[in-house]
């Protein structure tokens, strides 16, 4: 794959819910390595779900979903999650941390899944949770942490196996504007620094701010966002 092919390809999605109601149809969206999208729209308009197509969690009704040039539906359910663990880094609206685990051993997961050795694994967590400012809590366990906390920690996880692709929804929803100003800063360095493509779904204008390009979901596929 050259440096200038898209990282995601969307072509002519459709997805529609039980009912029949359509969420939206004839998407079309390319999103280049180091090139960060966010994705606005009302609620129930079905940003949530397109991460879900994207990744593969749910299946569209028509149309594509290619990552590095492979489509998802040229791929069984177990090729789906080899390139959800190597390819994408997802952030949770719910963060889906696990409990009985600590924060470092959350956040080095997804290493721990791709067979990275174990030192090489812990000290990338490390650094993550530094960045995050979250070192003095590495040892603590999900339960332990506010929400805004636990949502950095879901960041870091996400960022720790430098993914080609990351998908966000609303990482910035519970932190408070100091805290999601630095999150924002540390998203981009990331997402930049190891030339992965990025969707941000937020409601918020400032998050949006920090992207390339704002998009606005509507039932005919993403147009471009006006504030206000």
């Amino acid at each position: 794959m050259s440096a200038s092919s898209p990282v995601l390809s969307l072509t002519a999605l459709r997805k529609s819910v039980p009912g029949g109601r359509v969420l939206f149809e004839g998407l079309d969206l390319q999103v280049a390595p180091g090139e960060i999208v966010a994705v606005m729209g009302e609620s129930g308009v079905g940003k949530s779900t397109l991460l879900n197509l994207i990744a593969g969690l749910d299946q569209a009704d028509g149309g594509q979903v290619a990552i590095d040039g492979t489509a998802l539906q040229s791929l069984d359910d177990d090729g789906r999650t080899r390139l959800r663990r190597d390819r994408i880094g997802f952030v949770f609206q719910a963060f889906h941390l696990l409990p009985h685990l600590t924060l470092a051993q959350n956040v080095a997961l997804p290493l721990v899944l791709q067979s990275v050795e174990a030192g090489e694994a812990t000290r990338r967590a490390t650094a993550l949770l530094d960045a995050i400012g979250l070192t003095r809590r590495a040892n603590d366990r999900p339960a332990q942490l506010s929400g805004g906390e636990l949502q950095r920690v879901a960041l870091a996880r996400a960022l720790v196996h430098r993914p080609a692709l990351v998908l966000a929804d609303e990482p910035t929803g519970n932190l408070d504007p100091e805290t999601a100003a630095r999150i924002l800063d540390l998203f981009v360095a990331q997402v930049r620094g190891f030339g992965a493509a990025a969707i941000l779904v937020t409601h918020s204008e400032r998050a949006a701010a920090v992207a390339d390009r704002s998009l606005t979901l509507t039932r005919e596929g993403l147009v471009a966002h006006h504030d206000g």
